[in-house]
């Protein structure tokens, strides 16, 4: 995906959490993020909307605490859309050269990386106050969660703080099954930080299949990854679960 697609599905994204939030009610409880109500993950993406277009605006070399503070239920959905729209416009009016701090291996460039982190962290947000508000199986478009799973898997997992370790090494598989987005990662998982390639070459241990939105919601466990096609150790599935808590 391009930088433009990425703010596209931002900008979708973004609008599509506040309306399930506000169909949710500030007080319902977020199933999949313990102790939240939706207020608090409206107030957390708002804060993480902010945070970013700082980043890229005052082009930091380094990262800066976020600000956590509280924002009142009668003013909160005009704050959170007055974040959203700051961080598309600074997205939108930033060169394509513009230097500044990044946290993930693999993006051509700065801008490319925050509007793909910005895109994913809001349609996972999404997806929780969608399942706040009743929604049984949120469905994600099927270009942007293979796009995720991506940077999930070559991004977020092979970062020193990923908690994903094996003493018997092994492999999972990942394959997308829609027409069009069909892709395929192997993760390699030992004792160090996981080797992460894209291909299914090879043995593995355990091959997880299925449509790319329920892959995407479950390996950031907003689904159960039983629910997708789960071929050879059904152990090594139950260890992302267990390890890979996001």
């Amino acid at each position: 995906m391009r930088t433009t697609d990425h703010l596209h599905a931002l900008t979708r994204e973004g609008e599509a959490l506040l309306s399930a939030a506000e169909r949710a009610g500030w007080d319902a409880t977020v199933p999949t993020c313990p102790g939240w109500r939706v207020r608090d993950l409206v107030i957390h993406q708002g804060h993480v909307h902010r945070w970013a277009a700082d980043t890229v605006a005052e082009r930091r070399a380094a990262p800066a605490p976020r600000a956590s503070d509280d924002v009142p239920d009668a003013t909160l959905a005009r704050w959170y859309r007055e974040g959203h729209a700051r961080l598309l416009d600074t997205l939108s009016g930033a060169p394509e050269d513009v230097e500044c701090w990044t946290f993930l291996p693999g993006s051509p460039t700065p801008l490319a990386f925050w509007a793909r982190r910005q895109a994913h962290e809001t349609a996972i947000h999404r997806v929780d106050a969608e399942l706040a508000a009743g929604t049984e199986r949120p469905e994600v478009d099927a270009a942007l969660a293979a796009d995720g799973i991506d940077e999930l898997l070559a991004g977020i997992l092979t970062r020193d703080r990923s908690r994903l370790r094996a003493e018997k090494p092994c492999v999972l598989r990942v394959r997308t099954r829609d027409a069009g987005t069909e892709r395929t990662w192997t993760v390699r998982v030992t004792s160090a930080v996981p080797a992460v390639t894209e291909g299914g070459h090879g043995r593995a241990d355990c091959t997880v299949s299925g449509p790319a939105s329920l892959l995407y919601t479950a390996l950031w466990n907003r689904a159960e990854l039983t629910a997708a096609t789960v071929e050879g150790d059904p152990g090594l599935a139950a260890r992302w679960r267990e390890l890979s808590a996001v």
